[in-house]
């Protein structure tokens, strides 16, 4: 079993630099509330997160901006405490803040990247775009000076009543949403359980440009600190999949978690002596450990027969 998950991961890591999407730079950002009813036996307890939406020419980025807000935070404070360390050796703790899972929309090429995380392994996993039937009536409203017309929708199990706005012509929206003549600034299912509440839009600012690359000692607790966000294309350092293997690996994952372990580190220290990096092994704590949250109400619904 574990040799043949060796075999699984270690192939997988060929695919790490494999078909990167040409990349599209993001013009404006729509930043939304996100609110998802994850218990139904505790409603005024909903998931909330801050999230964010770059929006290229031609493609479009969903990202968590409580997680783009605390890796700033804690690039300034790794730097400050480096400074201060007359040895250069900083302990620093970071924390995991915000979703890990993005989503990249290519309309054009009618293309859904998903990238998402096991352990300390991150994952394309690329797919179609998913296709909504949807319904746009008369109606108009103001977002933010943003002039939108109400469109209405059944997708995943749940009935959606949307706010996209024509001027911003990229047929993307938050999460899995898209398909409409312009980008979609507000959404909520019929029942409140699910909202991407308009929560402001912006000009995206202009990365500066890197004056020199990062170092090639660089600690992997700072590896992705200096992406540039702004770029809409393959997220870097990711592994290629596709949704049905990338749900295999979260099953054998949760039926003996210390072998999967060995088995990434084992595959990630392959790729490491291939390119000459250092990797830090992961551990997985024996026992238990914390619960996880309640989820009786995932966002995405089996459809009624």
């Amino acid at each position: 079993m574990k040799k043949q998950l060796l075999i699984v991961v270690t192939l997988l890591g060929t695919f790490i630099t494999a078909e990167a999407q040409k990349p599209d730079t993001a013009r404006v950002l729509v930043h939304y509330k996100f609110t998802h009813v994850r218990d139904t036996t505790d409603r005024t307890h909903p998931y909330t997160e801050n999230m964010v939406l770059y929006v290229g020419k031609i493609a479009g980025a969903y990202r968590s901006y409580d997680g783009i807000v605390y890796k700033a935070q804690f690039k300034k404070a790794f730097a400050e405490a480096a400074a201060a360390s007359p040895d250069g050796n900083v302990r620093i703790n970071r924390r995991g803040v915000g979703s890990n899972v993005e989503y990249y929309q290519y309309p054009n090429d009618q293309k859904l990247l998903t990238k998402d995380q096991l352990l300390m392994n991150e994952y394309a996993i690329v797919g179609p775009m998913p296709a909504i039937d949807w319904k746009i009536s008369g109606d108009t409203a103001t977002f933010g000076g943003l002039h939108c017309q109400k469109a209405s929708g059944h997708f995943k199990g749940r009935d959606y009543t949307v706010w996209f706005c024509p001027d911003l012509p990229v047929h993307i929206g938050p999460w899995k949403l898209n398909g409409l003549p312009g980008v979609i600034v507000d959404a909520h299912d019929a029942k409140n359980e699910v909202v991407f509440k308009f929560d402001g839009v912006e000009k995206a600012v202009p990365t500066p440009p890197k004056t020199e690359p990062a170092p090639a000692d660089q600690p992997p607790i700072l590896r992705d600190l200096d992406d540039d966000m702004n770029l809409i294309g393959t997220p870097p350092r990711t592994i290629k999949t596709t949704q049905k293997e990338f749900d295999k690996l979260k099953e054998t994952m949760k039926k003996d978690p210390e072998a999967f372990a060995q088995a990434i580190n084992a595959g990630n220290n392959v790729s490491a002596r291939a390119g000459g990096e250092k990797m830090d092994n992961i551990r997985v704590m024996k026992g238990p450990g914390p619960r996880g949250p309640v989820i009786n109400n995932p966002i995405e619904l089996p459809e009624k027969k």
